[in-house]
């Protein structure tokens, strides 16, 4: 007998959504942001090699270092207001003009204060940069996106010591670092008129994203924000005083503190390793511990999106890092030492994507500016401490062991706030069918 019943039609699939963001987006953003943490690091290349220049002790090179933060703190919620009510494309135009102008003149100072006064100013161009363009991306990824978007363009920060490093070291062995300076602060004059022609405030403003995609990023955007819990009346204040927050920019300290700390003075270790090696074969060495934490932060967040336990993202690799950072002060040789400098590089950095998902996970758009303002901004300081600390200590002891074990200390603090401080739990966002839900 024949089955006359009627089959259904087959499900035609889902469309696929043009995805040129991460194609226009992110690449412009990845290589302006290299550019200044380019002007921000090179110093850290620069330091072992400036023979006596300048007078500087161990102290003065991690003040140097260090200083720069506490310009950066000054702009960063002005600027991530402006980037929330005006334009973000505008404000990073206007400050990548000035922190180029600012980077040329710090190769021409000819005294130790001149040199920290410069150093200050640099800090306080490119403060504004970094909420920024958080703000702008947020205005491109939706929620289930933004742990990957961030990390992309935050892949620019081991990227630039990949390439950098050793141009660094290969310009220092051909001309003095004041060359290296002036030199170095050039390109990002020429690159923010590549940004004022190719970014968008947001896709309705874009002359190359389809209506499809357009669209398809506004009903998701929306979603995202009509599922965060509402900040108080809506007030900065008000976004602020959550404890989330407190929290979040208590992570933040203690973690940078670890993390510029191990940063600046990466350089100076493998130096002692080499026994003194040219400043390209330095440059060169230094570049390997930056690509294996590339090829990890972006690992790391594409599980932290996929799993959506931003937490764990964040916790994990610091423990990792804690573990190598202590062992590193314990082995004897030049290769086991080399490969834990590589496995705490890859620790350091891979928390950058889940954790900025983290703050536009707990607060809507209009508050959020203000809140990863002021954990850049209080966080960032931690960019002081960790080199003055290590510089300081060395000169106390005559050795690096204690400055790193005290920044193994700063880190698991990071790690206790960020496990036990945050309250874990899924928040019920708009998702396709099948994604992770998210989770802090």
């Amino acid at each position: 007998m024949t089955d006359r019943t009627p089959r259904p039609a087959p499900q035609s699939a889902p469309p696929t959504i043009p995805a040129k963001r991460w194609v226009y987006v992110i690449p412009v953003a990845a290589l302006m942001y290299l550019l200044a943490y380019l002007d921000r690091n090179n110093v850290s290349v620069i330091l072992p090699y400036m023979h006596g220049d300048l007078a500087l002790s161990n102290a003065d090179k991690g003040l140097v270092g260090g200083v720069f933060f506490v310009g950066y703190v000054f702009l960063q919620i002005p600027a991530a207001i402006l980037a929330q009510r005006w334009s973000a494309r505008k404000t990073v135009l206007v400050l990548m003009v000035a922190w180029g102008l600012a980077a040329c003149l710090s190769g021409l100072v000819q005294t130790k204060a001149q040199f920290y006064v410069a150093r200050f100013v640099l800090g306080f161009f490119e403060g504004g940069v970094w909420p920024a363009v958080l703000i702008l991306l947020a205005s491109w990824f939706p929620l289930r996106e933004r742990a990957r978007a961030n990390a992309l363009w935050m892949a620019c920060l081991p990227l630039s010591s990949v390439l950098m490093a050793p141009l660094s070291g290969w310009m220092l062995d051909h001309a003095g670092w004041r060359w290296v300076l002036v030199l170095q602060g050039l390109p990002p004059l020429a690159w923010a008129v590549v940004w004022w022609f190719t970014v968008a405030d947001r896709p309705a403003q874009a002359r190359w994203i389809s209506r499809a995609e357009a669209d398809h990023l506004d009903r998701a955007l929306a979603a995202d924000e009509a599922a965060k819990p509402a900040a108080g009346n809506g007030s900065y204040l008000d976004a602020v005083r959550q404890r989330q927050v407190l929290v979040l920019i208590g992570v933040y300290f203690f973690w940078i503190t670890g993390f510029y700390g191990f940063n600046l003075w990466l350089p100076s270790v493998i130096k002692e390793l080499t026994h003194n090696g040219s400043a390209t074969e330095v440059g060169l060495l230094t570049a390997i511990p930056f690509t294996l934490a590339l090829v990890v932060m972006i690992a790391n967040a594409a599980w932290s999106d996929r799993t959506g336990r931003r937490r764990r993202a964040v916790a994990v690799p610091l423990v990792v890092g804690i573990a190598a950072l202590l062992l590193g002060q314990a082995v004897d040789g030049a290769l086991p030492r080399m490969l834990l400098l590589c496995v705490t590089a890859a620790a350091v950095y891979a928390p950058y994507g889940p954790f900025w998902a983290i703050p536009g996970q707990l607060l809507r758009l209009d508050v959020v500016a203000v809140a990863m303002g002021l954990i850049n901004a209080l966080g960032n300081l931690g960019g002081f401490a960790g080199p003055y600390l290590v510089g300081w200590l060395t000169d106390a002891t005559g050795s690096s062991v204690t400055g790193f074990a005290v920044l193994s200390g700063f880190l698991a603090v990071a790690v206790a706030l960020v496990t036990f401080g945050l309250r874990p739990g899924t928040r019920p966002v708009h998702r396709i069918i099948g994604e992770a839900p998210e989770r802090v």
